[in-house]
């Protein structure tokens, strides 16, 4: 596949990394330097990975709509700000909703927010024998399968969460992900049972 990046921050780097060693074409462009974003853009015929802080995500997909026609635009951003790790988008639509406004005629997937880039360069992610899953939101089944691929290809496990109108929710557990990680020093994983117990002891 064809896979452009929007950013040349850590998330490309690590997603990145593991495409191109998973046999991909990666490509990453930024404000500045040698490859624009609109480049970037162009180049993901397949795929197109937003990796931008948030203040920036809307004015620059606003601005490369016609780049990002029928392109899969995986949207891997948090809107959450320290100190005390809340979610700035809280009271209005979520990043992916914003963002599919923003560039209509893209297919947007949220994916890949909820761990620091550092976890997405595992060589796999994968966590006491368990491959980490990583849930989906999208509305567009080919753009959906897409991502998926590209979420076996890292060794992780795909998890649809529902369409866009559900990353809202991805988004704020991400938020509360990182208050627990980092706030309390917590595990965050000890929050949920496993699926045996999730309904008690039945």
């Amino acid at each position: 596949m064809r896979i452009g990046i929007l950013g040349t921050g850590g998330m490309a780097d690590a997603l990145g990394t593991q495409w191109r060693r998973a046999g991909h074409e990666v490509l990453a462009g930024g404000r500045s330097g040698a490859v624009s974003l609109e480049e970037a853009a162009e180049f993901g015929t397949d795929a197109v990975l937003l990796a931008l802080p948030y203040p920036a995500v809307v004015e620059v997909v606003s601005g490369l709509q016609d780049a990002l026609r029928g392109r899969v635009l995986v949207d891997c951003v948090n809107a959450v700000t320290a100190p005390g790790f809340t979610l700035t988008t809280a009271a209005g639509p979520s990043v992916a909703e914003r963002i599919a406004v923003a560039a209509p005629t893209a297919h947007v997937v949220k994916a890949f927010n909820l761990c620091h880039a550092d976890v997405w360069r595992l060589t796999p992610p994968v966590f006491e024998g368990r491959p980490l899953a990583v849930p989906l939101c999208g509305d567009d089944a080919g753009a959906l399968d897409v991502v998926r691929r590209l979420v076996r290809e890292i060794g992780c496990d795909p998890l649809y969460a529902g369409g866009v109108d559900r990353a809202g929710l991805v988004e704020a557990t991400a938020a509360l992900l990182i208050r627990l990680w980092v706030g309390e020093g917590a595990d965050a994983q000890a929050i949920a049972p496993p699926v045996p117990y999730a309904w008690g002891r039945g």
